[in-house]
């Protein structure tokens, strides 16, 4: 102990010395003017890429590890695909379908994405002791045995060399570990943490760490980093940020100690982190990158402050980190930082802060919604950072880099940042995939090559709808050898994706369709596609028809009709005579239903404005002002004074909105799980919503006004009593569900001999909200086996078995429940 603690000895002024030696060139902000700082430089000429020339320039790190192909960064995303450390005789009681006990689907995972052209990737958290779990038997890297696993992922990727603009012409892969330990956010009774707190994410309350498990933590990490070069990374990452057991360290509110990691003095509570850079570069050596991920925004109340933030950059390179990665906010904080709501690029400006202060002379990596190339580019020639890093955006294209490269930036598929793939997996234990690409993380499971189905079995084929499910089951059997031809009696693809990407916040959804546009342009003119748009298709064409081997009908979902006197009043709307048809809505309106289209028309309704944005038209000072984010990052934790952020844009549109449902408790209690509190939070920092559960629509009546009763039979005392109220409404929005457009299949189904050629797939087949992933999946899954005779209709939905952690994470739930 004596000796970890002398190591982790540093004299207080020297450090503060240090931070007053780097000079602060006081250059004007990045958020209101262009840039005056010199270009990055280092030994590396920028690249000649005519594209994107500054992702594309080299990064030489030191002579001891080397040359990084390019200036992106595949940041950590936890999977689910890092493998799990549950038991072997536990395992037949939680009846899995699949066991998880290899790590090839992530060693293929990793590979394909290095072959796609990134410079340098991090794997998803894993955990330096059984504590630090994220959740109960998550991946750990304690033993051998778990070193052996991990050399597949690491051989795998190292066979692969990235190209680069260098002097070689290309460098070979390299994957850092990420190592993680969860502290408070712990999903499992034996979360510890600097004290005994707990977090409002956790149902356990974390036990305080000794000063000698401190110091076992700490051997721990190293001991991990070292098993971590053992199995063959080229590094590690130490989580230090989004709140997790060393980010705890950091703060007061949670690190409540007074011995040597404690106390008002902040060099005594970065100790901890200190501590476990400096012995891991003593325990690897100097040929092993060690990246530090370094919460410089906690977005929390109490969180660090700016000088405290410096002071750990300053102590973390001196301590030997290789490259500091920015962390952007606490996971319990109530400020989105990834969602799709969030201007791309939005936190460019705190790295930018750390790099125009001179605080230290390792690379810098900005982070938190660079999707695409232009905007990774525009961050490095603006001099924020000396990388970006890209997590989600590699799950929607592997190839990003390549494309990037090539200046086919068209052919991208780009992540729209939903979270309901990857994130809300991820919460319960499933493994991530991702809306856009369902061959993500299930690269063993399924998998296309282009006209890999013999002539043989090559099919003629239908699609009705051109929706998500219809063009993702189109272009994927196309592809694959099939010939198709696709119907849609609108003008243009895309389906109620034309209606999302309208949503103020999902203005990302304009770039699945232009990639689908792109799909689909390229089969049409590969003469694998035929596309007839403005065609209806009834039953009696498909009977006429005899040249096409299968139907799928694709046709989506109407909106349902709640049964309440005076529905049919002409005040009364849908959501898709507000969304599509651009209906004229008055100034007091009720919304029926709060499920996540109600949420989105309230949104639609109170921020659209007079034309549709796309994600390049948003404005991130208005976002971060919106938000209550101090956009100079002064004030402790990055937050600015309750009462001092402006509010007169929170509701431009003037409009009082009632959100009614029937069913009792929290509206949008069912919305995405990682995304839903911040549909919640926007409409209520409106102040235009008020939101009514238990309700009973009584009528509406000659005027257009909405009668209804609040906790109908609760009797007339107490809490829960009885309210009758009358809601006088310009207008009143149905938002109240939707029910399958099915009639195509039903007609079918009179025939048995085309009923045994169609196929209904998508909100046809089952209307659940408006359920893009789930469609995507099932068009994607049917076209890679349409032509297997033991696919028949009716047993043609395919979905991934479920793996032991997220039967843990059901249980676990069930337990405290």
């Amino acid at each position: 102990v004596r000796a970890l603690r002398q190591s982790a000895l540093q004299s207080k002024q020297h450090i503060r010395n240090r931070i007053k030696l780097k000079p602060n060139r006081n250059r004007i902000s990045f958020s209101t003017a262009a840039s005056v700082l010199p270009p990055y430089h280092d030994d590396t000429p920028i690249s000649t890429n005519k594209h994107f020339p500054r992702l594309f320039t080299p990064l030489h790190l030191n002579s001891s590890i080397g040359t990084l192909p390019n200036r992106i960064l595949m940041g950590s995303m936890h999977t689910g695909l890092e493998g799990h450390s549950i038991p072997s005789l536990l395992l037949p009681f939680l009846n899995a379908d699949v066991t998880h006990d290899d790590l090839s689907p992530m060693a293929t995972y990793f590979e394909q994405r290095a072959k796609g052209g990134v410079g340098l990737m991090v794997t998803g958290g894993i955990a330096p002791n059984v504590a630090g779990w994220v959740g109960p038997f998550a991946a750990k890297l304690t033993t051998k045995y778990e070193v052996e696993r991990h050399k597949e992922v690491t051989g795998r990727v190292h066979n692969v060399m990235v190209p680069s603009d260098g002097e070689k012409g290309g460098e070979r892969a390299r994957i850092c570990m990420q190592i993680l330990h969860a502290g408070r956010y712990a999903m499992h009774p034996l979360a510890v943490s600097a004290s005994k707190t707990r977090a409002p994410i956790s149902p356990f309350r974390a036990k305080e760490l000794s000063l000698a498990e401190v110091h076992s933590t700490i051997h721990d990490f190293v001991h991990c980093a070292v098993l971590a070069k053992e199995a063959g990374y080229d590094g590690v990452e130490i989580m230090g940020s989004e709140g997790y057991l060393i980010n705890q360290f950091l703060v007061r509110k949670t690190n409540q100690r007074n011995d040597d990691y404690g106390g008002e003095d902040f060099i005594n509570r970065m100790r901890f982190a200190v501590d476990i850079v400096r012995q891991t570069r003593q325990a690897v050596g100097g040929d092993f990158i060690l990246i530090f991920r370094l919460s410089m925004l906690d977005l929390v109340e109490d969180g660090s402050s700016w000088e405290e933030v410096k002071l750990l950059a300053q102590a973390v390179e001196d301590a030997g980190a290789t490259i500091i990665n920015t962390g952007i906010g606490w996971h319990e904080a109530r400020i989105p930082t990834i969602a799709t709501s969030v201007p791309r690029g939005s936190f460019a400006w705190v790295t930018k802060k750390m790099r125009e202060e001179n605080v230290v002379d390792v690379p810098l990596c900005a982070t938190n919604r660079i999707n695409a190339p232009s905007v990774g580019e525009w961050i490095l020639d603006e001099d924020c950072a000396d990388l970006v890093s890209m997590a989600r955006p590699f799950l929607a294209d592997p190839e990003i880099v390549n494309k990037s490269r090539m200046g086919k930036v068209e052919e991208i598929n780009t992540c729209i940042a939903c979270n309901q793939a990857c994130l809300d997996h991820a919460f319960v234990g499933k493994t991530a995939s991702c809306l856009v690409n369902p061959f993500s993380c299930h690269e063993t499971e399924i998998t296309m090559e282009e006209d890999s189905v013999p002539e043989e079995q090559r099919l003629n084929i239908g699609v009705v709808g051109s929706g998500p499910a219809g063009l993702a089951f189109a272009t994927t059997a196309a592809k694959i050898g099939h010939k198709v031809t696709l119907y849609d009696k609108s003008e243009e693809i895309g389906g109620q994706f034309n209606m999302a990407k309208r949503i103020p916040g999902k203005e990302e959804f304009h770039e699945t369709i232009r990639y689908f546009n792109w799909q689909v342009d390229q089969l049409v003119k590969d003469g694998r596609m035929t596309l007839k748009l403005g065609t209806e298709v009834s039953h009696e064409d498909m009977e006429r028809d005899e040249s096409l081997d299968r139907w799928i009908v694709a046709t989506g979902v109407n909106p349902r009709t709640p049964s309440i006197p005076g529905i049919d009043h002409p005040k009364v709307l849908s959501y898709i005579d507000v969304l599509r048809n651009n209906a004229e809505v008055g100034k007091r309106v009720a919304i029926i239903g709060a499920g996540g289209i109600g949420f989105d028309v309230a949104e639609f309704l109170i921020h659209h404005t007079a034309t549709d944005r796309t994600a390049d038209d948003m404005n991130v000072n208005e976002w971060l002002r919106d938000w209550g984010v101090d956009a100079t990052n002064e004030r402790r934790g990055g937050l600015i004074q309750q009462g001092q952020n402006n509010s007169q844009h929170l509701n431009p549109s003037g409009r009082q909105i009632v959100m009614l449902q029937r069913k009792k408790g929290k509206l949008g209690k069912n919305l995405g799980k990682t995304t839903g509190w911040i549909h919640r939070s926007t409409l209520a920092k409106s102040q235009a919503v008020e939101m009514i559960g238990s309700v009973t629509y009584d009528k509406i009546d000659e005027n257009g006004n909405l009668h209804i009763s609040i906790n109908k039979g609760g009797g007339t005392e107490g809490p829960k009593k009885e309210i009758k109220r009358v809601l006088e409404v310009d207008n009143i929005i149905s938002c109240a569900g939707q029910v399958p457009m099915d009639e195509l299949e039903k007609e079918c189904g009179e025939n048995d001999e085309l009923g045994k050629k169609v196929y209904t797939i998508g909100g046809a087949y089952e209307a659940l909200e408006l359920d893009a992933k789930r469609a995507i999946d099932m068009g994607t899954r049917l076209a890679l086996k349409i032509q297997d005779p033991a696919v028949v209709p009716g047993k043609h939905e395919f979905q991934s078995g479920t793996g032991p952690e997220e039967k843990l994470f059901g249980l676990l739930n069930r337990f405290m429940k």
